[in-house]
C-alpha cells in the first residue's frame, strides 16, 4: 500500500473467502538423499520375461556368493518397511537406445516424409544404434496406424515413450531384481528364483500360473520384486487368489519396490494385507535409483562423455499443458500393464523446480548441477509446464550476466512514469517477473489490509482502540534473508534462501483517493509497528510459499547465481566469459504468451491499483461517510552465510551423495520424503549472447573472511528512490523501487539455476529437425 487508508466505518465480520496456497519445500535441504553405491557390475539375468524360465537358487542365476541373511533380520520381518536413508543407492542397467535420446524429425508430414521415404522395411535391417533404425522403426509404427500418429502426437513422444524407455524396462527390472537378492541376502540353498506356482481362485474356480521373483519354502516367504513403485495389473487377480488358494495358506507375500509406491499400488497392497490377513502380505521400499548405462554418440541428448543427465530428460519429456499431461500419462499406463515403469515427469510438480547444486564451472568441460522439485503421484495430472519453467530459469542467468549490473532495477512509483525499468532489461522475462511480482506483493498487502475480515481486521480493531484514525502510505520491498549454503569440493550447495518482506512509510506526490492522513509522530510509529507485526508477516509467508510468487524466486535464484559464475570467471575464465557484461540479451528474451509484454503494462495496473484501489470498503473521510479503495507496490535485497563443515556433515550427511546420483537420474530426497531431486550436465552449452570477451571485475571481499563466497554492495539510490548510477561492477541484485543489496552468499548458493538450465534451452533450440 502506499496511500493513507482511513478507518473503516462498521467493517462487517464476514470472513475472508478461502485462499488457495501452493505450500513449497523450502526446507534446510532439498537435495540431502542418497549414496550412489551403484551395482553396474552386476551380472544381467537373461529371460525372465519368459513364462518357462528355469527356477534355480537365486545366487545361482545371479552368480553370486556370500552368507544368507537370518530371516529374522530381513526388512520385512517385522511388517511393512522403507529403507533406510543412508542406504539409498543407484544401479546402472543398460540401454544403449538412450545414446539415440537427442534424435530428432521434422513434425510437418511432408518434410518427415522427405527423410521416411528414403527408408524400406523391415526396420531389422539397418543396425542398431544408428538414425536409420530409429527412423525405420517409426516408419514402420506409422505404416501400421495408417501413416499417422494419433498416439503419441509426434516423433519426440514416440522416440523416448515406445523406442527408449520400453526398450530399458526387462533390463532395468533384472538388474534390479539382481540387487535386491545381493543386498538383502537372498542367497544359500533355500532361496529360488523366478519359481512358478499352480494356482486356483476357490470363489471362481479359475486356475493361474504365477511366477514370483524369489521363493523360500523354508520360511514359507514369496517375493514380488519391482524397480518402480507400481504393481503388475496383470498379476493382481494372481495374487488375490494365491492368498485365498488353501494349498499356500500358511505362505506369506512380500512385496519389494525400488521407488515409494503410487497411490494406486498402495490401494492395491492395502487390498491384499485386508484379504490375507494378519501380516501376510508386507511392502518394503528398497530405495535405489536406476541409471542407464549406455555410451553416448552423436544423436545422445547433451553428449558429453563426462556426464549425461537423465534429470535434464525427465525436464524435457514434461508436456506444456495439463492436457498433454493427461494425454501421456494414459499412453504410458496402457503400455505398461506389468508395472514395469519408473518415475517420468508425471510424478513431478514442476512449478516447485529449485536450484540446489551446482558444481565448479570448468571451462571446456560442462557444469554439474542439480535441482530440487515437489513429488506428486502420477494421477495427479501434474508434471507439466517443465520445460517453460527451467527456460525460464535460464533465460534470467544469462539476463544478470550479460547485462551490467547499473541496469538492474525495476520501480514502480506512480511519480515516474518515464523510470519503471531499464529498456533492455524490460525485454527479459527476468524484468518482468520482478516487475510483476512487486505488483503481485502490493496487491496482497492491500487483501490484508481489508478492515472487514482476517488481520486486516484485528490491524483496525487495534487502531481503533488506540483512537488512530488512517494509516500512513507504505513502501514495502522483498529482500533475500541470509541464505545458509556450503562450498565444498569445487561444488556449492544451497540449503536454504528464504526470502524478507521490508516495510517503511513513503508519501507520493500523486494524490490518493482516500485523501491524507495526518498523524502525530508516535501515531506513524505505531501504525508502523502494528504493521510489522499483523500485516508484513503474513506477505512474507505467501512471498516464501505460495505458488504464484515461484517464478520470483525462481528468477531471484538465477540472479544469485550469475553473481557466484561472475566471482568464478574473475578467478578463471569459464564457458561463460564471453556472455558476461556484454549487453547482449537477444537469445533470452521474452517468449511465449508474455512475448508481447511492456512494462508499461504493468505500470498501468499499478497506477489504476494506486489511484482506485483494489476494492472498497465504507468509511470515514473527514468524519462523514464514505468509500475508500485499497491498493499498492515496491521492492528488494540480500545476503549470506557459510554453513560450517561440522553442521553441515551433522545435518546433512546424505546430500553429497544425492546430489551426484541427482546429476545422472532423478532420484528421492533422503531428507525431505516430499521432494525429489534431478538435474544433469550442461556439457559446455553456453550463451551467446557476448560477441567480446569483456574482463570481468571482481567482486570486492571483506577481509579476513578466506573461506566464504565475498559479499558485494547495494547500489546507492537516488532520491526518488530509482537507483543511481553509482553501482559497482559486478554489481548487486536488481533494484525494484528501492535500493537492493546482492550477497554473494545467497548467488553462491543458487548458481546451478542457469547454469544447469543452459543445455535445456539450448538443446530446445537445436531439436526443430532431423
Amino acid at each position: 500500500m502506499n496511500h493513507p487508508m482511513s478507518r473503516p466505518k462498521s467493517p462487517p465480520t464476514s470472513s475472508i473467502s478461502t485462499r488457495r496456497h501452493h505450500l513449497w519445500a523450502r526446507a534446510a535441504v532439498a537435495l540431502a538423499t542418497v549414496g550412489i553405491l551403484s551395482v553396474s557390475g552386476l551380472p544381467q539375468l537373461q529371460g525372465t520375461a519368459d513364462a518357462a524360465v528355469k527356477a534355480q537358487p537365486c545366487e545361482q542365476m545371479f552368480k553370486l556368493k556370500g552368507k544368507p541373511t537370518d530371516p529374522g533380520k530381513l526388512p520385512w520381518a517385522n511388517g511393512d518397511a522403507v529403507r533406510p536413508e543412508t542406504d539409498w543407492d543407484s544401479y546402472g542397467f543398460p540401454n544403449q537406445r538412450q545414446a539415440m535420446d537427442g534424435l530428432t524429425l521434422p513434425d510437418d508430414p511432408a518434410e518427415r516424409d522427405k527423410i521416411l521415404d528414403k527408408l524400406t522395411l523391415p526396420y531389422k535391417k539397418y543396425p542398431e544404434g544408428t538414425p536409420d533404425r530409429v527412423y525405420a522403426t517409426y516408419k514402420d509404427y506409422l505404416s501400421r496406424n495408417g501413416n499417422t500418429d494419433t498416439k503419441y502426437g509426434g516423433f519426440g513422444n514416440w522416440l523416448y515413450e515406445a523406442y527408449i524407455e520400453v526398450y530399458g524396462r526387462q533390463p532395468r527390472g533384472e538388474t534390479f531384481h539382481g540387487k535386491v537378492v545381493k543386498d538383502l541376502g537372498l542367497l544359500g540353498p533355500d532361496w529360488i528364483c523366478e519359481e512358478t506356482f499352480d494356482v486356483t481362485d476357490p470363489d471362481t474356480g479359475k486356475p493361474y500360473k504365477r511366477r514370483f521373483d524369489a521363493v523360500n519354502h523354508k520360511t514359507k516367504e514369496v517375493v514380488e520384486i519391482k524397480s518402480g513403485g507400481n504393481h503388475d495389473t496383470e498379476q493382481a487377480p494372481k495374487d488375490r487368489a494365491f492368498l485365498k488358494d488353501p494349498k499356500y495358506k500358511d505362505y506369506k507375500l512380500r512385496y519389494a519396490f525400488g521407488q515409494p509406491q503410487s497411490e494406486d499400488t498402495l490401494k492395491f497392497t492395502n487390498g491384499l494385507k485386508k484379504l490375507g490377513g494378519q501380516g501376510r502380505v508386507t511392502t518394503y521400499e528398497h530405495v535405489s535409483t536406476p541409471q542407464p548405462e549406455f555410451q553416448p554418440g552423436k544423436y545422445t541428448a547433451q553428449d558429453t562423455a563426462k556426464s549425461i543427465g537423465r534429470g535434464a530428460d525427465v525436464v524435457r519429456q514434461s508436456p506444456p499443458n495439463p492436457a498433454d499431461m493427461k494425454r501421456q500419462m494414459d499412453r504410458i499406463r496402457a503400455a505398461d500393464p506389468e508395472g514395469m515403469r519408473v518415475r517420468g515427469p508425471g510424478g513431478v510438480d514442476f512449478s516447485t523446480l529449485e536450484l540446489r547444486y551446482v558444481g565448479k564451472p570448468v571451462k571446456g568441460q560442462g557444469l554439474n548441477y542439480s535441482f530440487s522439485a515437489n513429488k506428486v503421484d502420477e494421477s495427479s495430472g501434474l508434471g507439466y509446464g517443465g520445460q517453460q519453467k527451467a527456460e525460464l530459469i535460464s533465460d534470467s542467468f544469462f539476463t544478470w550476466l550479460a547485462l551490467t549490473p547499473e541496469k538492474f532495477w525495476v520501480n514502480l512509483n506512480p511519480d515516474q512514469p518515464d523510470k519503471i525499468m531499464d529498456k533492455t532489461f524490460g525485454k527479459t522475462d527476468a524484468g518482468r517477473v520482478l516487475l510483476q511480482a512487486d505488483l503481485e506483493m502490493k496487491h496482497d498487502y492491500a487483501k490484508d489490509m481489508d478492515p472487514r475480515t482476517g488481520v486486516g481486521k484485528q490491524l483496525w480493531d487495534k487502531l481503533t482502540a488506540e483512537n488512530i484514525p488512517c494509516t500512513h502510505g507504505v513502501r514495502n520491498w522483498i529482500v533475500p534473508k541470509p541464505a545458509e549454503v556450503r562450498e565444498q569440493n569445487g561444488g556449492l550447495y544451497i540449503l536454504d534462501a528464504p526470502l524478507k518482506v521490508n516495510s517503511v512509510p513513503q508519501d507520493f506526490k500523486t494524490p490518493s483517493p482516500n485523501g491524507s492522513c495526518n498523524l502525530t509522530e508516535a501515531q506513524h510509529k505505531r501504525v508502523q509497528e502494528l504493521m510489522d507485526a499483523m500485516i508484513v508477516p503474513d506477505i512474507e509467508k505467501k512471498v516464501n510459499t505460495d505458488g504464484k510468487y515461484a517464478d520470483l524466486r525462481a528468477v531471484y535464484n538465477a540472479r544469485v547465481a550469475a553473481e557466484w559464475i561472475r566471482q568464478q570467471d574473475a578467478k578463471s575464465p569459464t564457458d561463460y566469459h564471453a556472455t558476461i557484461n556484454s549487453n547482449k540479451v537477444a537469445d533470452w528474451p521474452l517468449r511465449g504468451k508474455n512475448a508481447s509484454w511492456t512494462p508499461e503494462q504493468t505500470y498501468k495496473d499499478y497506477v489504476k491499483s494506486f489511484t482506485q484501489g483494489d476494492y472498497s470498503y465504507p468509511c470515514e473521510k473527514a468524519g462523514r461517510p464514505g468509500t475508500c479503495v485499497m491498493g499498492g507496490v515496491d521492492f528488494s535485497k540480500s545476503p549470506k552465510q557459510n554453513v560450517t563443515q561440522a553442521k553441515f556433515t551433522a545435518e546433512h550427511k546424505n546430500l553429497p551423495r544425492t546430489t551426484d546420483i541427482s546429476v545422472k537420474a532423478m532420484t528421492d530426497d533422503a531428507e525431505n520424503k516430499a521432494l525429489l531431486a534431478l538435474g544433469g550436465n550442461t556439457a559446455a552449452h553456453t550463451g551467446t549472447g557476448g560477441g567480446t570477451n569483456p574482463t570481468p571485475t571482481p567482486t570486492p571481499t571483506h577481509p579476513g573472511r578466506p573461506s566464504t563466497p565475498p559479499t558485494t554492495h547495494s547500489p546507492n539510490p537516488g532520491p526518488t528512490g530509482v537507483p543511481s548510477n553509482d553501482h559497482h561492477a559486478s554489481g548487486g541484485l536488481a533494484n525494484t523501487g528501492t535500493q537492493i543489496a546482492t550477497v554473494a552468499g545467497a548467488a553462491v548458493a543458487l548458481l546451478a539455476a542457469g547454469a544447469g538450465l543452459v543445455w535445456l534451452r539450448h538443446r530446445r533450440r537445436a531439436s526443430g529437425g532431423a
